[in-house]
Formats: C-alpha cells, sequence, structure tokens
C-alpha cells in the first residue's frame, strides 16, 4: 500500500512576520457551512453548501520581545490580518503547498498562559477570510 507522509515543520507567517521559530502547532481548516434544502416528502435531510467560515488555529511559544508574538499579535485583536502556512520551507508545490487566509479575524488573545516549570504556550485562532491554496512555485 503507497502512502505518503512528512514530517511537520510548517512555515508559519502572520501580517508579514515569520513567527516559525516560535509556533509549536498549525491547524488549517476548510469549512463550508451546510445549508439545509430539504424539502416536504424526502425521507432524509439533504444539505447544499452555504458560505466559507475557514480558520487557522496556532499554538506560539509566548514571547514579549520585539518582533515576537505578543508584539506581533496584540494589534491585530479585533483587526483583520492575512496568515500563510505551508507545511515545509521551500517553494509552493503540489506536495508542498502554501495556505494562505486573506482577511481573517483575531477576536482574542491570551496574553499569559502560565504554569510552573513549563514553557508558557497559547493558542489563537484565526477565523473567517478566503483560504487560497498556492502550488505553484
Amino acid at each position: 500500500m503507497a502512502s505518503a507522509t512528512y514530517l511537520s515543520n510548517p512555515v508559519v507567517t502572520v501580517a508579514t512576520v515569520d513567527l516559525t521559530d516560535m509556533c509549536s502547532a498549525a491547524t488549517v481548516t476548510s469549512l463550508i457551512e451546510a445549508l439545509e434544502d430539504t424539502a416536504f416528502g424526502t425521507g432524509s435531510r439533504t444539505y447544499t453548501a452555504g458560505l466559507a467560515n475557514n480558520e487557522i488555529t496556532l499554538t506560539f511559544y509566548a514571547s514579549y520581545a520585539a518582533s515576537e508574538t505578543y508584539a506581533t499579535l496584540q494589534p491585530l485583536v479585533g483587526n483583520k490580518t492575512t496568515i500563510d502556512v505551508q507545511p515545509a520551507s521551500g517553494a509552493e508545490s503540489a506536495t508542498n503547498p502554501k495556505f494562505t487566509l486573506t482577511d481573517c479575524y483575531l477576536e482574542s488573545l491570551p496574553v499569559i498562559n502560565a504554569s510552573l516549570g513549563a514553557l508558557s504556550t497559547f493558542d489563537v485562532t484565526f477565523t473567517g477570510g478566503v483560504l487560497t491554496i498556492d502550488t505553484t512555485p
């Protein structure tokens, strides 16, 4: 049985700032809302595609230094931005597509998430916007 796998090492750019070295997890979700279009006399529910509601969730290490996570993300709360996530460094291709979420919205930012003896991390979720997939080098 053929399979293709890759070692997770994505490239993450938030509002043109490369935060790859501060990111430990990335999830890009393409979602099209389901609208029910079931008619009378139908024996089961049916659906049709509605609006896209894409999202990207990123886990960052907390850093308050200039050009790091807090300094980059804090001004984005309540605003739209663009996020790029690519599975690995290198040129875009069919096996290394770049996912770009344009005009996505950051609703909240956990400013401190601390535990004794652990590296501080926080999750941020960017919602909405237009998801494009670039496979051209």
